[in-house]
């Protein structure tokens, strides 16, 4: 309110008049604008933006005979300096070269409030809050740094490896001018990806990813090239040069100008002769490119005695004579000095030349060669090599095998070693022979004939080729009824020539659930037992089979029929069926002269089964006058002799059935038979 001033002649209604205009001027630059204008940056100083008096419609509400009155001045303010407007006419213009960047902030709305004071005469009667909208233009292109960056990868990187490169910043305001984006260039084929992404202030974090694992020794160093792009019309952009360097790693073992080295040497050589250099070469660079050479540890003790290696240049010589052999193998190492250091072995063959017979050499340890008996026929099984250092027609052998599951195939010669390969000829059975003795035969063409042997074996390895078979065809067992439970009924077996896993036998029931009840448990090593007390009455016999698989892959079974007897004992008691009461009451008439003397027939039965099941009977009282018999086998009662009417009565008679088992068991039961004498001689 101190830049409003008033002369001594302002009434005081109009100088609170002014001060409440003021003040709502000073609210609405904060709330809303009177007038809104636009204008790009960089535009030349005293350029027009517009015409505040014309656009505000003042001079409509001015009596023409006033409006040259009017005049019009800017509110001296902090923004006022960009501008400038006309007193008389109210036309808006820049007062400098404007420039986003130095007056805005960036992804803000740039622009400036101004207040203009419209005046008539010596009074304000108005202000108006005018927005100069700037409009930034892409006068500013991404700028990175530096113009070069150098980054280093380790060859033998994993995939996903990144190293962070620096971002490119565009000082331009507005959002689409300074928007970068970023390519990267010369990248096709190449193992590097640029990996984008925002921190929390929303700037732009870059990363060069490995997407492939380096080899210093194909490529050493990449060059790239970053363009950062911004989103401008048209496009501002620059360039940042990557320059990629691949450091050594000890990846690389030496390698030897050749993997077997050979030597021919006379029967007698001179002593500290220099016999060949073996030389080795390593990709990588420095310590890890640095080659020594020594003995390998399989090269025996007493061979090194015969020879001197330089452990700098590869030289080897001959220390002492080479004895009785005819060919002397030496491993060779070519190790570098890396951390850790990587190595290389040759093999050199020293080869004494002379009239001496073959030298058979096996390339299977041991002389022994382990082949599957499923191996199929034709297949070759093993390599032999012979040496013979003859020179000439001498040096030409031959080599024969008598054997009816192998032979020889030539496979070629160098000049002094010949190749045999060892073919199957006839299929191989472990079960029938676990390993077969073969001898080898080579001989020269000299004379006389130098001839070598030597012998070897083929082991046979197990195959699960065969399923077990069960020594019975079918295995039976008995057992007492009303043992206790679990009781032990025998032993299932069967036999299985295989070996290891294939000949480890398990043992299981085949139980049908919908059918009947087993009482029967089987170990998996064979054993037999039962799980409960059996009853012969309730059965007496159980059929079932049993399985038998081996383990081996594939697992191979076998079943067997198992048939179990539970033999009786004499548990059950006879019983009478007729006559079913006790006592039974029997009305009898006795004819004299009847031919047929039985009276009836008692009968008993018994749950039990042969000796326990067969049956006497017997009258154990009553019978004193020994009027009646009973047939002990069949239970017929019948008169003994010749009664008379004397005999006529009742009679009290007391039977017994008793079984023949062990203990014998017994029922009685009792008869009140009525006994009439008939006058008839004979029953009509």
């Amino acid at each position: 309110m101190d830049l409003i001033y008033f002369n001594t002649r302002t009434k005081p209604e109009t100088k609170i008049l002014f001060k409440i205009i003021f003040l709502f001027s000073f609210y609405q630059m904060y709330i809303c604008a009177d007038l809104v204008y636009t204008i790009e940056e960089e535009k030349n100083m005293g350029t027009y933006i517009g015409d505040i008096a014309t656009d505000s419609n003042i001079m409509e509400s001015i009596q023409p005979e006033d409006q040259s009155s009017i005049w019009f001045t800017l509110l001296q303010q902090k923004d006022s300096i960009f501008f400038r407007v006309a007193r008389k006419t109210g036309k808006l213009y820049t007062s400098q070269i404007l420039d986003a960047e130095f007056i805005c902030k960036r992804d803000k709305e740039c622009f400036q409030l101004l207040d203009v004071v419209i005046h008539r005469g010596s009074s304000s009667i108005k202000i108006l809050t005018i927005k100069v909208n700037i409009k930034d233009i892409n006068d500013n292109s991404p700028i990175f740094p530096r113009k070069q960056i150098n980054i280093e990868f380790e060859e033998g990187q994993e995939k996903g490896m990144k190293m962070s490169i620096p971002n490119a910043i565009d000082k331009d305001v507005s959002k689409n001018n300074s928007q970068i984006s970023y390519e990267l260039k010369n990248s096709q084929d190449k193992p590097f990806e640029l990996m984008v992404s925002k921190d929390v202030t929303g700037a732009s974090k870059l990363a060069l990813e490995l997407k492939e694992i380096l080899d210093r020794e194909k490529q050493d160093t990449y060059k790239l090239q970053l363009i950062a792009k911004d989103s401008g019309s048209p496009h501002g952009e620059s360039v940042l040069d990557i320059l990629v360097s691949v450091t050594d790693i000890n990846d690389n073992a030496p390698v030897f100008a050749a993997d077997i080295y050979k030597v021919y040497i006379k029967d007698k050589p001179n002593k500290m002769s220099h016999i060949i250099t073996v030389l080795a070469n390593d990709a990588d660079l420095g310590e890890n490119g640095k080659i020594s050479y020594h003995f390998n540890p399989n090269t025996s003790k007493s061979l090194k005695n015969h020879f001197i290696l330089n452990e700098e240049t590869g030289e080897i010589s001959l220390k002492d004579t080479l004895g009785e052999h005819l060919v002397q193998i030496l491993y060779i190492d070519a190790t570098d000095q890396g951390q850790p250091p990587l190595s290389t072995t040759a093999t050199l063959s020293v080869i004494k030349v002379g009239n001496n017979p073959p030298v058979i050499r096996f390339t299977f340890r041991d002389k022994k060669i382990y082949v599957s008996e499923d191996m199929g026929v034709g297949s070759f099984i093993a390599y032999i090599e012979v040496i013979d250092n003859n020179i000439g027609l001498n040096g030409n052998i031959f080599c024969f095998i008598f054997h009816d599951k192998v032979d020889l195939v030539t496979l070629g010669k160098s000049v002094v070693m010949y190749k045999y390969g060892l073919r199957l000829k006839n299929s191989l059975d472990r079960e029938k022979a676990d390993h077969h003795d073969v001898v080898i035969r080579c001989h020269n063409f000299r004379s006389p004939l130098l001839h070598s042997n030597s012998k070897f074996s083929i082991q046979v390895m197990d195959i699960n080729d065969v399923r077990p078979e069960f020594t019975k065809d079918t295995f039976k067992f008995f057992i007492n009824e009303n043992q206790n439970s679990r009781i032990t009924l025998g032993y299932i077996n069967a036999t299985d020539p295989d070996l290891g896993d294939g000949g480890k036998l398990t043992y299981s029931l085949i139980t049908n659930n919908n059918k009947h009840f087993l009482p029967f448990k089987i170990t998996t090593n064979g054993l037999l037992s039962a799980i409960m007390s059996l009853d012969h009455e309730f059965q007496h016999t159980y059929h079932f089979k049993v399985s038998v698989k081996d383990n081996g892959t594939p697992s191979l079974n076998n079943t067997v029929n198992v048939i179990v007897e539970v033999t009786d004992k004499n548990d059950n008691a006879p019983y009478f069926t007729f006559p079913s009461v006790k006592p039974y009451n029997l009305h009898v008439t006795y004819y004299p002269d009847a031919r047929n003397k039985n009276i009836t027939q008692i009968k008993a039965a018994d749950s039990d089964s042969q000796e326990n099941a067969f049956l006497k009977y017997q009258i154990i009282r009553g019978n004193d006058k020994q009027m009646f018999t009973i047939n002990q086998y069949t239970g017929f009662l019948a008169f003994n002799r010749q009664l008379s009417q004397q005999n006529a009565g009742s009679y009290q008679l007391d039977i017994l059935v008793k079984d023949s088992g062990r203990p014998v068991l017994s029922a009685t039961t009792t008869l009140f038979l009525t006994l009439t004498i008939s006058n008839n001689t004979s029953e009509m």
